[in-house]
């Protein structure tokens, strides 16, 4: 697939079984995560992969420790929807941006590089021939997954890449109009 292509069909699969990426594709994949924009070579991320079932059902575990440390009073369904999460592919991605103290690199960019590490693996990987999703909700919000997952309180969680392969055909997605959030700039000159 060419660069053009893969950028200008990118999707998202919500639906993804076996197999997942190989340990040779999980090297190009990782590669490309570490080539993003990095403003001063900080290298501002880290990434944790649950690559086995057994991983996988940790990862679900801290999930629901985490619903439960967030409300005591959680509902035992949300638990147990909780350490099934983690099944909807067989490979997830925790992806972390881990903020470094630099007067000419603020947070907000180190977030953006994390956030893009994370968009060039899941494009490498649908380049590959495998699916993906980036999630966020609770669990990458979740002030108490920092500390499950061994985090620093300054990091940040900017979702979990799932990725294997997609169950279901691929359907195109709608067509944006790049018009509608594009304009150029006008200079205006007083008269």
């Amino acid at each position: 697939m060419d660069a053009v292509a893969l950028l200008t069909t990118r999707c998202s699969d919500t639906k993804l079984t076996t197999p997942a990426p190989s340990s040779n594709d999980m090297d190009i994949i990782q590669k490309s995560a570490v080539r993003v924009p990095d403003h001063a070579g900080l290298a501002p991320w880290q990434f944790i992969v649950f690559d086995s079932e057994e991983a996988l059902s940790e990862l679900g575990n801290i999930y629901a420790k985490a619903a439960m440390l967030a409300d005591p009073d959680c509902p035992q369904e949300t638990l147990e929807r909780a350490t099934q999460l983690p099944f909807r592919a067989p490979l997830v991605i925790a992806c972390i941006a881990k903020y470094v103290e630099h007067q000419k690199v603020p947070r907000v960019e180190q977030v953006i590089s994390a956030g893009c590490a994370t968009m060039a693996m899941q494009q490498a990987a649908f380049a590959l021939g495998y699916g993906g999703i980036w999630r966020t909700g609770s669990y990458a919000h979740n002030p108490h997954m920092k500390t499950l997952l061994g985090l620093a309180e300054e990091d940040e969680i900017v979702g979990y890449l799932y990725l294997g392969t997609p169950q279901a055909k691929r359907f195109p997605r709608p067509e944006k109009d790049p018009a509608n959030h594009f304009k150029k700039y006008e200079v205006y000159q007083d008269e």
